[in-house]
This record gives structure tokens, C-alpha cells and sequence, in this order.
């Protein structure tokens, strides 16, 4: 069986999330599994597709960075399909593990990516220090009391988080992170 995985990490990367069902569609990916969460999130059904493959299917991506988020968690994939027998193949590389050569291949550029992720976060950081040091960068914009505390009501009238973040006009991180630091901040106080 050929089993498909897309991932977009944002639910506004549609058109790229259509293009990639669409190409695994095209080479015979019986079964897809999609989701349009951040790599760093949980995901799930990149999980569940693991959990579904059986020997001697073969697990298909359409790129790389669709897969995974670090050479450590390339690796975990591989070793956790390999062990079910279980090939790869990344359609925009040619690649596949079925061969050994495929297998070295993956790995050098797994390490590659990896490299390529490091060093744009290196110069990201460089480049929020400039900024900081000139005057340029304040940060993030600090959220008022009131939107705190409305945030805090609607979600103890167990509003969803994105009709939370919708009807106050503010990102649904935000609404998490709020959340998050009330429910530390409780915490503390519980442990006095």
C-alpha cells in the first residue's frame, strides 16, 4: 500500500496543502493522512499514519520539511517505519529508502536541513540583538488587563479558543498564552 502524509502549518497555506493531496493523489497514494498543524505541535495524524502503515507499504511525502522538524526527528520517523518495514520515498527529492543509497542520501540532507534550520535561527537572533542594542525592537506589544480578563471570562463560559481569539480580533497564541499564565500563576499560589 502506498500511504500519503501532507501538512501545511497554518490553515492559510490551503492552496500548498491542495497541491501536495493532489500530487500524492496523482502517484497512487491509497490511503492520506493530512493535517495543517505546526511542526512543533503535536501531530497526531502523522502518528496514527505511522501507527497504519504495515510491511512492506511505503510512506510518502511530498517534501522533506512536511516530515520533519529536525534531524533528531527524522531519524525517530525512520527508525519507527523501518522497524515495520516500511519504506520512504520524498517525491520532490527522488528519494527513497528501499535502497541503501536512498537511506545515506536522506540522512546527509536530513543533516543538511537541519544546518540550514540552526544557522537561520542564528541570524534571526543576531538580528533581534541589532535591533534591541539600535532601539528597533520592543518586543511583543503587551496585551491589556481588559483583554486579559475578557479572555479569561469566555473561556470559563467554555468558548472555544479561535471564537475567543475571533471576537476579541487577537491571535489564537494569544488566547493560549494568557491562558497558559493564568493557570501558572494559580499554581504558585496553590504551592504557598
Amino acid at each position: 500500500m502506498i500511504i500519503g502524509y501532507a501538512r501545511t502549518s497554518t490553515t492559510e497555506q490551503q492552496a500548498g496543502f491542495d497541491a501536495q493531496i493532489k500530487e500524492l493523489e496523482s502517484i497512487g497514494c491509497t490511503k492520506i493522512f493530512k493535517e495543517q498543524v505546526s511542526s512543533l505541535a503535536t501531530r497526531q495524524e502523522l502518528d496514527t499514519a505511522i501507527e497504519y502503515a504495515r510491511e512492506g507499504d511505503v510512506f510518502v511525502v511530498t517534501k522533506l520539511d512536511r516530515l520533519a522538524r529536525s534531524m533528531r526527528d527524522l531519524m525517530q520517523i525512520i527508525d519507527r517505519l523501518a522497524q515495520k518495514h516500511v519504506t520512504i520515498r520524498i517525491l520532490n527529492l527522488g528519494l527513497d529508502t528501499k535502497t541503501p543509497t536512498g537511506t545515506l542520501i536522506l540522512n546527509v540532507l536530513g543533516s543538511i536541513a537541519q544546518f540550514e534550520r540552526e544557522m537561520m535561527l542564528e541570524r534571526q537572533r543576531d538580528g533581534i540583538a541589532k535591533a534591541r542594542s539600535d532601539g528597533k525592537y520592543r518586543g511583543r506589544k503587551p496585551i491589556s488587563e481588559e483583554i486579559r480578563q475578557s479572555i479569561l471570562r469566555m473561556d470559563a463560559e467554555h468558548m472555544k479558543k479561535t471564537a475567543i481569539a475571533r471576537e476579541l480580533n487577537i491571535g489564537e497564541a494569544t488566547v493560549y498564552r494568557v491562558l497558559a499564565e493564568e493557570k501558572r500563576a494559580n499554581l504558585s499560589v496553590t504551592k504557598k
